[in-house]
C-alpha cells in the first residue's frame, strides 16, 4: 500500500502537470471502487479549473477553482497515470508501486485535460473518490485522523498524554490513524528501529526521551523517503524518470535473519507479526 512518502510523490506529480488546467472530460468505466462513485461524479468536475494540489495523510486532495474538492486514496493497489503522448515504452505511473507503464485493465476513471490526461487504476478496488462542495465538509471528514508527523501538534507532549495508562503496543499506534495520520507499516519498523524502542512495548511505560525520540526520528524517516522518491519493492522509474530509491536504505524491514546494520550491534533481525502484518527488529537494539 502507498504510505505517506508514496503518496506525495504522486502529489507533486500531478502538482507540476495539472495545476491550473482545466478538466475537459471525466470518463467513468468502472463506479464500484471500495465506494461506488456517485452519479454526479463527472458532471461536479467537468469545466473546472484545479487550483492545487494538496496532500493529507495517505489522501491526495485535489482543489478546485470553485472550492470544491475530490479527494483520491490510492487504496491498496491504485495508481495514477500521467499520459502526455502515445509513445507506448515511456513510464506513466505517477508514483512507483505496480506497473511503470499503464496496464490494459482495471482502468476505472479517465481524466482528460488540453494535450495530457490521467487514469486511475486499480486492481483491488480499494481505492476511491470523494467529491466535497466546500472545504466544512472536507473539515468534517479528517476530523477524527490524528496530526500529521510533520505537524507541530505531533510532539512529545501530545504522545506522553495520549499513551497514559494505555496498554496497546507503540507499534500499533504508529499504525492508527487516530493517533497520527501517514505512518504505514514499513516507516514504523524503521521508525522503532532508529529509536531503538521494541515494537511489542505497551504505549504506556514509554519514557519522556522515547517519545521525543519517536517525533524526530517520524518526521526524518519520511523526509528521507519523500527525498529519495519513497520506497518500492520493484525497480522501474516514475514519469520523471526517477528512482523510487528508499527500499535501499532500509535498516530493518524485509531483512529477516539478517546482520543488524547499527554500527557495532552484533545482533540478527527478526520477523514477527502483530495485527496479521509484519513486523521487523533488531534482536538486541530494540530488546524488551
Amino acid at each position: 500500500m502507498p504510505e505517506l512518502p508514496e503518496v506525495e510523490i504522486v502529489r507533486q506529480s500531478l502538482l507540476k502537470n495539472i495545476k491550473g488546467k482545466k478538466i475537459n472530460k471525466v470518463l467513468v468505466r468502472n463506479r464500484n471502487l471500495r465506494f461506488k462513485l456517485e452519479a454526479s461524479f463527472e458532471k461536479k468536475l467537468k469545466n473546472k479549473f484545479i487550483s492545487n494540489i494538496k496532500r493529507f495523510s495517505k489522501y491526495l486532495i485535489i482543489e478546485l477553482e470553485n472550492k470544491s474538492f475530490c479527494i483520491v486514496h490510492l487504496g491498496m493497489s491504485g495508481t495514477i497515470h500521467i499520459i502526455k503522448n502515445k509513445k507506448k515504452d515511456l513510464p506513466t505511473n505517477a508514483s512507483f508501486y505496480n506497473s511503470p507503464n499503464l496496464p490494459k485493465n482495471h482502468n476505472h476513471v479517465e481524466f482528460y485535460f488540453k494535450n495530457i490526461k490521467l487514469i486511475y487504476n486499480d486492481p483491488r478496488r480499494f481505492g476511491y473518490f470523494q467529491f466535497f462542495s466546500d472545504f466544512n465538509n472536507l473539515k468534517k471528514k479528517f476530523k477524527s485522523y490524528g496530526p500529521e508527523p510533520f505537524n507541530k501538534k505531533f510532539n512529545s507532549k501530545y504522545l506522553i498524554s495520549y499513551f497514559r495508562k494505555k496498554d496497546k503496543n507503540i507499534k500499533n499506534f504508529l499504525l492508527d490513524q487516530n493517533f497520527v495520520s501517514g505512518i504505514g507499516n514499513i516507516y514504523a519498523s524503521e521508525i522503532l528501529y532508529l529509536s531503538k524502542i521494541n515494537p511489542l512495548l505497551p504505549a504506556k511505560y514509554l519514557k519522556k526521551n522515547q517519545c521525543k525520540d519517536i517525533v524526530i526520528n517520524s518526521r526524518k524517516i519520511l523526509q528521507n523517503a519523500i527525498r529519495k522518491g519513497g520506497s518500492t519493492i520493484r525497480d522501474f522509474k516514475n514519469t520523471k524518470g526517477d528512482q523510487g530509491n528508499f527500499q535501499k536504505e532500509f535498516k530493518v524491514y524485509g531483512r529477516d535473519k539478517q546482520k543488524c546494520k547499527r554500527f557495532s550491534c552484533s545482533g540478527t533481525i527478526n520477523k514477527i507479526t502483530q495485527s496479521n502484518r509484519s513486523t521487523f527488529l533488531c534482536e538486541i537494539c530494540q530488546k524488551y
